[in-house]
C-alpha cells in the first residue's frame, strides 16, 4: 500500500485544489485500484470538495458525516482513541469512512474517504499533552503519532494507495499524518514566503539547518529514527500556478530559480530524503487553473468531467473555455503520469 501526502507548512500554495484534481485523476485512470483519501485537516476543504463542493451542498454532506453515530471523521476516530491513547481500542475502521461518490456522482467510485473535521483543533492541545506524558516503560510520543498507521492497518489488503491531505503546519495532527506516510508532495509559489517555507519544511521534517543542536533531540526527525521508523521522502515539487509569474520582466524568475537551486543543493548533500535524483525528475511547473479552477471546485467536479461554455454557478453564468480546461486536464495528467 502506498502512503502518500500533500503538505506544506504554508497555507495559499493550491495544496487541496491540486490533491483534489490529482487523487480524481488517479483515481479515473486507474478504475481497478482502491484509493483511500484522509483528510487530515481541520478545514476540511478536500472532504468539501468530494462531498460536492459549494454548488452541491459538500458542507451539508460533511455534516452530515460528523452527526453520524459513530462520528463519520478523523476527529471521530479521535475521539475513540483519546480516553486510551496509548493501547489500541477495539473498534471497525469501515464506521468511520465515506464513499464520497454516494453524494457526489461526479467523483470515481473507487474513492474512499475519512473526512477531515474542525474537532481536530479542539483535540490537538489533549493529543500534544499526551504525546509528552512520561510514563516509565511507554514511548507516549510514538504511540499518538502510530493513531492513523493503526487505522491504515486494519485495511491492509484493501486500499492500494491512501492520499493525506495534511494541515499547513506542523502540529500533532499534522506530525501523525506525516509519520502514517511514505511520500511528500509539496506544492510551493513562486515567491519568497514559499522559498523560505520550503526550508522551514525540511527543517521541521528532516531536523536540516536547526539553529541550535539543543533542538535536535526534539525534532521529528531523531524522534522517529530513534523509533526506528521510516521518514516519508520528499516525492515532488509542484510550482503551483506558474503562469502567474512568466513573462521577461518577471522578479519572480529569480525566486523559481533559487527554489531550484534550494533544492538541487539538498539532492547533493541529502539525497536519501528524495525519491528522485534530479530537479527534472522532481519538479513540476503547475498553470494557474483561474476560472476553470474556481468553476471545478464549486461544482466539486474534476476538471475531465467538466463541462466548457457557459455553466451555471449559483445563479451566476459562468465561462469556461475548452481550451483552458484541456491545459489544466493535460498539467493534471502530466503529474499524475511523472508521480503515480
Amino acid at each position: 500500500m502506498e502512503k502518500i501526502a500533500f503538505w506544506n507548512n504554508k497555507g495559499g500554495t493550491g495544496k487541496t485544489s491540486l490533491s483534489f484534481q490529482i487523487i480524481c485523476e488517479y483515481a479515473r485512470e486507474n478504475p481497478k485500484k482502491r484509493i483511500f483519501v484522509m483528510d487530515v485537516c481541520p478545514q476540511a476543504n478536500l472532504s468539501e470538495l468530494l462531498l460536492g463542493g459549494l454548488h452541491q451542498g459538500g458542507s451539508d454532506n460533511l455534516l452530515k458525516r460528523q452527526g453520524a453515530t459513530p462520528r463519520a471523521t478523523i476527529g471521530g476516530y479521535f475521539q475513540l482513541r483519546l480516553p486510551s491513547p496509548y493501547t489500541l481500542p477495539a473498534f471497525v475502521a469501515s464506521d468511520f469512512i465515506t464513499k464520497p461518490s454516494e453524494y457526489n456522482h461526479f467523483i470515481p467510485s473507487n474513492i474512499d474517504l475519512l473526512c477531515g473535521d474542525p474537532l481536530l483543533e479542539l483535540q490537538s492541545n489533549a493529543i500534544s499533552t499526551l504525546a509528552n506524558t512520561q510514563i516509565p516503560g511507554t514511548n507516549t510520543w510514538v504511540a499518538i503519532i502510530d493513531w492513523l498507521s493503526d487505522f491504515i492497518l486494519q485495511l491492509d489488503g484493501v486500499y492500494d494507495v491512501v492520499f493525506f491531505d495534511a494541515n499547513p503546519s506542523f502540529s500533532i495532527y499534522t506530525q501523525i499524518a506525516l509519520s502514517a506516510s511514505d511520500k511528500i508532495m509539496l506544492p510551493v509559489m513562486a515567491d519568497d514566503s514559499s522559498r523560505r517555507a520550503i526550508q522551514n519544511a525540511f527543517s521541521l521534517i528532516y531536523g536540516l539547518k536547526l539553529p541550535s543542536e539543543i533542538y535536535t533531540q526534539y525534532a521529528f526527525a531523531e524522534k522517529l529514527k530513534a523509533a526506528s521508523r521510516p521518514l516519508p521522502k520528499v516525492h515532488m515539487i509542484l510550482k503551483n500556478r506558474i503562469t502567474q509569474y512568466m513573462g521577461p520582466a518577471s522578479a519572480y524568475a529569480t525566486v523559481l530559480n533559487s527554489i531550484d537551486s534550494d533544492v538541487e543543493s539538498l539532492l547533493i548533500n541529502n539525497p536519501d530524503i528524495f525519491t528522485f535524483k534530479d530537479i527534472k525528475n522532481g519538479v513540476i511547473n503547475i498553470r494557474d487553473f483561474q476560472t476553470t479552477g474556481v468553476v471545478s471546485h464549486a461544482r466539486g467536479c474534476p476538471f475531465y468531467f467538466l463541462s466548457s461554455g457557459r455553466l451555471d454557478l449559483l445563479g451566476q453564468r459562468v465561462q469556461v473555455k475548452e481550451e483552458y480546461r484541456l491545459n489544466c486536464i493535460e498539467n493534471i495528467q502530466e503529474v499524475v503520469s511523472k508521480s503515480l
